[in-house]
């Protein structure tokens, strides 16, 4: 597809600065674009490929001042990052749109209902009533169980597989291999030293606007619903155990784990390996460093936290501070040893 630089102009309101009818069919990074590419200028570390660039247009931020001619057309935006970030989304959704139908061979319940502008890619399963909206898009290895409802314009990337009575709202994007609903981790210990598990009757709810990257493992409610609410980010490799709730906008990232039925704010950031155990509570606006182990409520709002078990982050920082001074804190006691040895020899 190609698209000029007034269009593209219109699309994040730009101002063009340069030759408006210019074209362009495809992305590429400031330092190695070429012609008919377009490439954007957000970090000024990248500011000399500016006048050095092959690409025919550049998205910069309005403050950026030139230093020198440049042949490209630039489209000026307030924030060149996230004006990039829109275009890509609305190209997404371009390309989207496009694909239509349903590949065979591929295996849809008569008792599903589709809706309207679906595509279905080839070896997809839909079983028994599920309902899909509008533009919703079903890749291919798909796997959906009974009674899953998957709402208008949500995609599901190869190989991802929801179990039965699970809930995908609107808009939702979920990542190639990622599992939703597959049963908690409930097994009751018995006399003899062996477990019995309990049955999971419960299901999973992502709300809209989320995103979950590949591989992660959101596991169904043993009653009830595990719940991500509205404008939540996961991103791969990560496990959500049975009844936790994510708040909304909440940000989890890589290889994080969270334990059974604890609640977790909105506007949380979570980063990479971290651990949180089960039956506690992270407030809004909680900031958890990567590979911190929680191990109790975070009750404060706002609260940032780091380390294993996790305490307050500028609490942990002073702490790391004197730890690195220990062995000069030893020379100064040794030495005051020696001089008190050194007083009490003199007055004997």
């Amino acid at each position: 597809m190609q698209f000029s630089a007034a269009q593209i102009a219109l699309i994040i309101s730009g101002k063009t600065v340069g030759n408006p009818d210019v074209m362009v069919g495809s992305f590429g990074k400031i330092e190695e674009a070429v012609d008919g590419q377009l490439a954007f200028l957000a970090n000024p570390k990248y500011e000399e490929y500016l006048y050095s660039t092959g690409a025919s247009i550049i998205i910069i931020n309005e403050s950026q001042e030139l230093k020198q001619d440049i042949k490209a057309t630039l489209i000026r935006v307030p924030d060149a990052y996230t004006a990039f970030a829109a275009l890509l989304s609305k190209y997404q959704e371009i390309v989207a749109q496009q694909m239509v139908g349903i590949q065979e061979p591929s295996y849809i319940s008569k008792t599903a209902k589709l809706g309207d502008k679906i595509f279905v890619g080839a070896f997809a399963v839909i079983g028994e009533n599920v309902v899909l909206g509008n533009n919703v898009k079903i890749y291919s290895h798909v796997f959906l169980g009974d009674n899953v409802r998957v709402q208008d314009n949500s995609v599901l990337h190869p190989g991802v597989k929801i179990y039965h009575d699970c809930i995908i709202g609107k808009n939702v994007t979920v990542h190639a291999g990622t599992v939703i609903g597959s049963d908690g981790f409930g097994f009751a210990p018995q006399a003899d030293g062996s477990f019995k598990k309990v049955p999971q009757m419960g299901n999973v709810v992502i709300e809209d606007n989320v995103e979950i990257g590949s591989n992660a493992t959101i596991d169904r409610a043993t009653i009830g619903s595990t719940i991500v609410k509205a404008g939540a980010k996961l991103d791969n490799l990560i496990q959500v155990a049975h009844n936790v709730e994510v708040g909304y906008n909440t940000v989890i990232a890589a290889q994080a784990g969270v334990s059974g039925s604890t609640k977790i704010g909105n506007n949380v950031m979570i980063g990479g390996q971290a651990g949180i155990v089960g039956h506690i509570q992270i407030a809004d606006g909680s900031k958890i460093n990567a590979q911190s182990g929680v191990s109790k409520s975070i009750k404060s709002p706002n609260t940032a936290v780091t380390g294993s078990p996790a305490f307050d982050y500028t609490s942990a920082l002073r702490s790391q501070a004197v730890s690195r001074n220990l062995p000069e804190l030893e020379k100064r006691i040794i030495e005051l040893e020696h001089l008190i040895k050194q007083l009490m020899a003199e007055k004997v």
